[in-house]
């Protein structure tokens, strides 16, 4: 291992010094303005805003952008708990976090934005008055029209921009950068979807880039022509009519000649989330293709972003001089330590982002509070901090998947003597949900648990745990992570030759050509997927109306587009009846019978916790037992990790 502070011999370009005008920058990892929701109400920054951006900043970040903070208290507020720029009000809030970043040696900016039309709550101002598509729901209810902006009002926004800019200059902010991208105010006037103005701020491109230029005109008066300015922009908005690579580029040509110091480039609007937050789904990179023909096109610096997830990712991308400098996001919320890993050569310790989106996306947007599936500690870094356990335990953990291996890695960092079971191999049931091509960033959760229980000296027994290893033993407690077996319908012809589980497809059973999955939940859909990739026939049946139930949305959109590229049919509202020699019957909501042919029929109709060795040991006494994950209720990863660290962080 390389001492802290050395060089980077692993990924020098990421390592680089960078520039942005004057600004020097350590290296070239940046935090992406991600939302925490840890603002109060008022919009000041609360001791558990300043703690996380701290945590990212020890971390070995080279510049933070704090995120989206609105501009003015008329209708340009988002969310609930956003940060608020349009008074002076949270200055010294915001002073001490800018110190404190600063105090790790990273260089600190703050994103500048109007939701425009883009929000569910309060005063909608928009280019044109038309409603923006949020599609959070499968059956979204109808969008809010909004007002649309007079002239004076667009001014008064324009100027709002510059004051909120030189009030970050003034509170020590290093850097500002505005948010013209993901389908907010500055995008909503880029786009001909939602630009259908016929006055200077609208028409052709020249005037729908009126507005965005007339802002970086404000914000130079007020701050003067060295002052570094950052436009975050959508490369493309991935949907028809939308903003084109090719408008893009002439925007980033205009904003260069106004005077920006550098270009940070995302992509895709919210009825195209499955490109704004890529989804495992999607390729890792996705924006790169537009990105560097944004930066051939240009003299300043490009930020990249888009679903870069590792260190050898994100060297490869500046090697090869398509981009100046990495934006991380997700990976960030992952592991804040990122940077300082790949800096000392260990990148096998960073906790990977698996792009499920269930922590950032759907549970943080449900809950109003940021959280990830695999850093359960994100925003709860003090409250969650890991320390010494006041007695040291003997602890033993059955079964080593997501829960199993946190639970084991997390008691082990406190100072317990842990031994972990498994009668297969490290990884659990995440072994075969990683087979698939498209679930391959699980692959990478697998060997960074692995890795860490191993380095912290986790004795791994590659055997059934039972009821007499545990007494001879002599272990004081037992977290138990034995997962689920699978479920099958009792119903006829169920032990034919012809069935399968979905489980026993990932292991590598053979299947025919034309293939019936029953069960249309997670399992369902990516063995569905899995097979139809290989050019097999598919119909999957469900007995639900959609197959996207529990679908987040961003995994929703990039499911769907894999998904129209196959061979693969879906049948909903069907519950399996007979196993038959063609195929199955299945029978509608209204009791009618459906027969669809199938050489091999393959169940993902559900999972039963496995629960029989929690039922034994709870007889013992003296003895704390604890279950986590899909041994209380088959559930996500998310829910087996947290589960897993909540209890080795509670074992005292």
């Amino acid at each position: 291992m390389l001492q802290k502070g050395a060089l980077c011999t692993m990924f020098p370009k990421l390592f680089e010094p960078g520039h942005i005008g004057d600004m020097v920058i350590k290296n070239r990892i940046f935090r992406a303005p991600t939302t925490t929701s840890c603002s109060t109400r008022e919009g000041w920054p609360t001791d558990r805003m300043i703690h996380h951006y701290r945590a990212v900043a020890r971390g070995g970040s080279g510049l933070i952008i704090v995120e989206n903070s609105y501009i003015d208290d008329i209708a340009a507020k988002q969310s609930p708990t956003q940060l608020c720029m349009s008074n002076t009000f949270g200055k010294g809030g915001l002073a001490i976090l800018v110190s404190l970043i600063q105090a790790c040696g990273a260089k600190v900016a703050i994103q500048l934005g109007h939701a425009g039309a883009q929000k569910s709550f309060g005063s909608l101002k928009s280019p044109s008055g038309i409603p923006i598509v949020v599609p959070w729901d499968e059956n979204p209810p109808p969008s809010p029209v909004p007002e649309e902006l007079k002239v004076k009002e667009i001014e008064e926004i324009i100027e709002a921009f510059g004051n909120a800019t030189l009030r970050a200059k003034q509170i020590g902010f290093d850097m500002v950068e505005i948010l013209g991208c993901h389908g907010y105010l500055v995008s909503q006037f880029l786009s001909p979807l939602t630009n259908r103005r016929n006055d200077k701020y609208g028409g052709d491109l020249t005037g729908r880039s009126r507005f965005l230029l007339e802002i970086i005109e404000n914000q130079r008066k007020k701050v003067g022509p060295s002052y570094p300015l950052s436009i975050r922009l959508s490369c493309t908005d991935y949907i028809e009519g939308g903003v084109t690579i090719e408008e893009t580029i002439k925007v980033a040509k205009a904003l260069e000649g106004a005077g920006v110091s550098v270009l940070h480039i995302s992509g895709g609007v919210h009825v195209t989330m499955q490109q704004e937050v890529a989804p495992m789904y999607i390729p890792p990179g996705n924006h790169i293709w537009a990105i560097e023909q944004i930066k051939k096109a240009v003299h300043i610096p490009i930020i990249a972003s888009g679903a870069i997830t590792s260190p050898e990712l994100a060297e490869k991308i500046l090697e090869e001089g398509k981009t100046d400098f990495i934006s991380l996001c997700r990976p960030l919320l992952a592991d804040p330590y990122f940077p300082m890993k790949a800096k000392e050569g260990r990148p096998e310790d960073i906790a990977p982002c698996i792009r499920c989106g269930d922590g950032c996306i759907a549970r943080g947007f449900r809950s109003g509070t940021t959280c990830c599936s695999v850093n359960v500690r994100v925003c709860k870094e003090e409250e969650l901090k890991i320390t010494p356990a006041a007695n040291f335990k003997k602890v033993a953990v059955v079964g080593a998947g997501p829960g199993g291996m946190e639970a084991a890695r997390v008691a082990a960092l406190r100072g317990h003597k842990v031994t972990i079971f498994e009668k297969r191999k490290l990884g659990g049931a995440l072994i075969e949900a990683s087979v698939p091509e498209f679930k391959a960033d699980i692959r990478r959760l697998i060997a960074y648990l692995s890795t860490q229980i191993k380095k912290l000296g986790v004795k791994i027994i590659n055997s059934e745990a039972t009821n007499l290893t545990i007494k001879e033993g002599e272990f004081d407690a037992v977290i138990l992570a034995t997962g689920a077996i699978p479920w099958a319908p009792d119903v006829p012809g169920i032990n034919k030759s012809s069935v399968l589980h979905a489980l026993d497809v990932l292991r590598g059973a053979k299947t025919g050509d034309n293939n019936v999955v029953v069960g249309g939940g997670m399992i369902g859909r990516d063995v569905g997927l899995f097979l139809a990739e290989q050019g097999k026939k598919v119909t999957i049946t469900t007995r639900g109306d959609s197959l996207l139930r529990g679908m987040n949305i961003s995994e929703r959109f990039g499911y769907i587009q894999r998904f129209s590229k196959q061979n693969i049919e879906v049948r909903a509202g069907l519950t399996l009846g007979e196993v038959t020699d063609r195929g199955v019957v299945m029978f509608d909501k209204e009791g009618a019978k459906v027969e669809i042919q199938g050489e091999t029929i393959i169940l993902a109709s559900g999972l039963k916790p496995d629960r029989k060795l929690f039922d034994e040991l709870a007889q013992i006494n003296n003895l704390e037992v604890y279950a986590i994950g899909d041994c209380v209720d088959p559930r996500m990863i998310y829910d087996a990790i947290h589960e897993g660290f909540e209890v080795a962080f509670e074992l005292i």
